[in-house]
């Protein structure tokens, strides 16, 4: 069962203004062809912000739809958030350059801001302030691997206009090992998913594990 209230003024409205605010603050385009929706991160931003807009406006109103219109949004941006935490926090210690060239390295704040905070907020909004998730093992695996290869050919479409690649670890890699970096980051958006029900239902009791 959920934990807290929610949609409501308080805790609930309070985690979703400040997730809003960090989203903002993170938020950068450019004018390449998919402009910075071509990486990973901006397109986790743009659904946890997405989310969260919901989720602040059903805490003013206490409409039900748009509480679940923010649920349906969190069930790919959280596993999709702690997906990029892992995979950039990964990459960032074989090698910081695989994911963000030396000339746009950041600094602390704004790095926290874009690959850890989403993750963050979007966890505790699951664990505390929704429902259960309802989706199966096999589902998870069909939706996250859908997105990864989804995104792979995205990625493809925009290296064709602009001739390079949103991260350098793409232009690393030959095409064999792109799909198994693809299938690889499906199966542990999947693990994501199945991890955060799991504690779901051990801090809630809920039998939110079902396959």
């Amino acid at each position: 069962m959920q934990r807290l209230k929610s949609p409501a003024l308080g805790f609930s409205s309070l985690v979703h203004f400040l997730g809003l605010s960090s989203f903002a603050a993170s938020f950068k385009f450019n004018e390449a062809y998919g402009w910075h929706f071509q990486y990973l991160t901006i397109i986790g931003l743009l659904l946890a912000t997405l989310s969260f807009t919901f989720g602040s406006l059903a805490d003013i109103t206490s409409s039900q739809r748009l509480f679940r219109l923010k649920n349906a949004f969190s069930l790919v941006a959280t596993p999709l958030e702690v997906l990029v935490s892992i995979l950039y926090g990964g990459l960032t210690l074989v090698d910081k350059e695989l994911v963000i060239p030396q000339e746009f390295q950041m600094g602390l704040l704004p790095d926290i801001g874009f690959h850890a905070l989403p993750a963050l907020v979007l966890t505790i909004d699951f664990l505390f302030l929704s429902p259960p998730w309802t989706i199966s093992s096999r589902q998870a695996l069909i939706m996250s691997t859908t997105f990864a290869f989804a995104y792979w050919f995205w990625v493809e479409q925009c290296y064709r206009h602009n001739g390079w690649y949103p991260y350098p670890i793409f232009a690393a890699l030959t095409t064999p090992w792109r799909i198994v970096l693809f299938t690889f980051s499906g199966a542990l958006m999947t693990a994501s998913m199945e991890t955060l029900k799991l504690v779901y239902s051990k801090l809630n009791g809920s039998d939110s594990t079902k396959k």
